[in-house]
């Protein structure tokens, strides 16, 4: 719990004054039972009304400085609490929110919404209840038996004896209670599991008619949570019972032995009714207690299960700080030498980019072309030698190596041409690009797009069964990859490990030559787009839910992003165009749209590295067929994950998973001559007319 309560250390101020507050209230409220005494025996008893007059008079003012010291409390517990409450919801979120897919596939939904509402909710009233009342309760009955010591000793010790047999009760109690409502609170997650299947699910339950059967799981679920809170509140509710016998007893004893010492006159009627008073506090602030255990109980538990969600390792970090470990001095110079490479290129890039477009501006005589041409061949030289030079001196001499897709290795020439670059340039010098930019995520490290995989694998957490093994392959910057296989391939687990929203298990994954482990989640997650296979859309208008992937993007470019994704025009039928408000997950779009809308929020970040998890299934031939035209126009590296030959053709690459391997890769042309899965896939979508074409060749 010392977690849970260093939240509180911000609103120390506001808590030690309601503590004082207590304090004030509390004092107040002990000395009027001697006030009391005092009006009995020297006033009632010697009939001195003047004495009645004053010792009342000070008893009305005592009363009126513990309301107002009881409501200041209660003003400044509130004010702790709530702001507390405020700061843990906070930090619990940003801590699933930072989250990786394993981390969080820890944790059900449904329990992390339970967290950060209910269970927040019941340590919120912990520390009200501890500020305002919990912290009351043990002083009143410590000053309670004190106070009646210094009245009368022999009646006051019936009342020391009673006391600490009650709170060793308690204390019992609290520790039995606090196993059962941590049972409770796990019962709750399932309830809201269900809860949240259902309504998640309703159109599916509906068309299989299985209404009649949710209900029944959903009955069975709320009994069981039924079941388990009448257990926790049957043993908490016994305590005040329990302790009102042991109390009850114990003024029965304090009446019977006062009578005797009044009538041998050992003891005044004051006396006896100030320590009668004294045990009638003790037993109001027991009895609120069995109300603070049951509390305490939830607390106990909800505070468990909050510290267990932020005391989770950030896989990320973990990977991050594995990977720094593993790292030798010659691995960190090699990476240095990448990373300063890649800074040359980007720059001879931006200037052989600036001189193309000087050159591609408008059309001049070809000699003029040439020239221009030879300029810019003569400076990209002159840069790619300082790059070179720089990663010698990085590396001591050394060329820096990399292992192409068979595994041969070679020394790394940005002058080399690239096919992905040469598919991207158009006839004249690169004009073909003139639509969208690359972005970056850091300026100083701008991402080209180069991905490499070496001998990667991976398996979720919870398995132990390999979902990829050994995969290798090479994309150079701005080619179009294209992946296939059949169900449980591992085509998505693939493409989710570029982003790191899986760690991979073994083998490394590069981007730009740098391990990925090695680079910040935001700097490579800001330069890439993601469309996932489930289409998700928040709540909101059309033009926010594309801006989403882009919080500064301008309207002209959430536009060119919508006309990309082919959405644009069905934008504009809408009743209000852009501004339109979409329903909760989009609700009101079909799935096309959905995906549509999905890819332009992606498009929008102009991203380095673009992937669609099957994001085209839900799309007719002639909308899908326009979105691919309009990718070929993207500088940006682009993994497409499909089951349609139509969308891989054009592919500068193909990968073809199966069971978790990756048993081809190459063009079109090349996998239809080598690989015969892809010949049968090939064939069973163009049937009979591939088969005729392909005994032709």
């Amino acid at each position: 719990m010392a977690t849970i309560i260093s939240f509180i250390k911000k609103y120390r101020i506001a808590a030690m004054s309601a503590i004082c507050m207590m304090l004030i209230e509390l004092f107040v409220e002990l000395i009027q039972p001697l006030l009391i005494s005092r009006i009995i025996d020297d006033g009632i008893n010697k009939q001195d009304l003047s004495v009645v007059w004053l010792w009342g008079g000070v008893l009305v003012v005592s009363a009126l400085l513990a309301f107002v010291a009881g409501v200041a409390s209660s003003f400044f517990a509130s004010h702790a609490s709530q702001g507390f409450g405020y700061d843990l919801r906070d930090k619990l979120y940003d801590k699933v929110q930072s989250f990786s897919y394993a981390v969080f596939s820890k944790f059900p939904t449904s329990s992390l919404i339970t967290r950060l509402t209910g269970d927040i909710t019941q340590l919120q009233e912990m520390v009200f209840m501890s500020l305002r009342f919990a912290t009351r309760v043990p002083l009143v009955v410590t000053g309670s038996v004190i106070m009646a010591l210094i009245v009368n000793v022999k009646l006051g010790l019936l009342l020391t004896v009673t006391a600490p047999v009650l709170a060793l009760f308690i204390l019992w109690m609290m520790k039995k209670a606090s196993a059962l409502f941590r049972t409770v609170q796990q019962r709750m997650d399932t309830v809201n599991g269900v809860i949240q299947e259902n309504l998640t699910g309703m159109r599916l339950i509906r068309v299989f008619v299985r209404v009649g059967h949710e209900m029944k799981r959903f009955e069975k679920r709320s009994q069981d949570l039924m079941q388990g809170t009448i257990s926790a509140l049957r043993l908490t509710e016994t305590t005040m019972p329990l302790m009102l016998l042991m109390m009850n007893g114990g003024i029965i004893a304090i009446l019977w032995f006062g009578r005797l010492d009044i009538a041998v006159g050992n003891a005044t009627i004051g006396e006896v009714v100030a320590v009668l008073n004294y045990s009638l506090r003790t037993i109001g602030a027991l009895s609120a207690l069995s109300w603070i255990i049951s509390s305490y109980s939830r607390a106990a538990a909800s505070g468990q299960r909050i510290v267990e969600v932020l005391r989770t390792e950030e896989a990320e970090a973990g990977a991050e700080a594995a990977a720094a470990a593993k790292a030798t001095p010659a691995a960190a110079a090699a990476e240095a030498a990448v990373d300063a490479e890649a800074m040359m290129s980007a720059n001879a890039a931006e200037a052989v980019g600036g001189i193309e477009a000087i050159s591609t501006a408008d059309v001049i005589e070809p000699a003029a072309d040439a020239r221009s041409e030879s300029a810019a061949d003569g400076r990209e030289a002159a840069v790619n030698a300082q790059a070179m030079s720089s990663v010698d001196r990085a590396v001591g001499g050394t060329e820096a190596m990399s292992a192409n897709a068979s595994g041969e290795v070679r020394p790394v020439r940005e002058a080399e041409q690239r096919p992905g670059q040469a598919r991207a340039e158009g006839v004249n010098g690169g004009s073909r690009l003139t639509g969208t930019k690359c972005a970056s995520a850091s300026k100083a490290h701008p991402l080209q797009g180069e991905v490499r995989f070496e001998g990667v694998s991976f398996s979720y957490p919870s398995s132990d069964i390999r979902v990829l093994q050994d995969i290798t392959f090479k994309v150079e910057p701005r080619q179009r990859v294209a992946i296939m296989g059949a169900t449980g391939s591992g085509k998505s687990s693939l493409v989710q490990l570029i982003p790191r929203l899986h760690e991979a298990t073994g083998g490394v994954i590069r981007i730009d030559g740098r391990d990925i482990r090695r680079m910040e989640p935001e700097q490579l997650r800001g330069a890439i787009g993601y469309v996932p296979q489930e289409v998700m859309l928040f709540s909101g208008s059309v033009r926010d839910n594309i801006a989403w992937g882009r919080e500064d993007a301008s309207m002209e470019q959430i536009m060119n992003a919508a006309k990309q994704a082919q959405i644009h025009e069905t934008i504009k039928r809408l009743s209000h165009g852009y501004d339109t408000m979409l329903g909760q997950r989009g609700v009101n779009l079909s799935g096309g749209q959905k995906q549509r809308l999905s890819i332009a929020r992606a498009l929008v970040r102009q991203p380095a590295i673009l992937i669609l998890d099957d994001s085209t299934s839900a799309l007719d031939v002639r909308t899908e067929a326009a979105l691919l035209e309009e990718l070929t126009q993207l500088s940006c590296t682009t993994f497409l994950i499909t089951q349609k030959i139509s969308s891989t053709t054009s592919a500068d690459l193909i990968l073809l998973l199966d069971e978790g391997r990756l048993i081809a890769q190459g063009s079109h042309e090349e996998l239809m001559a080598e690989s015969s899965l892809y010949r049968r896939i090939y064939e069973s979508q163009y049937g009979e007319e591939a088969q005729y074409v392909q005994n032709l060749r």
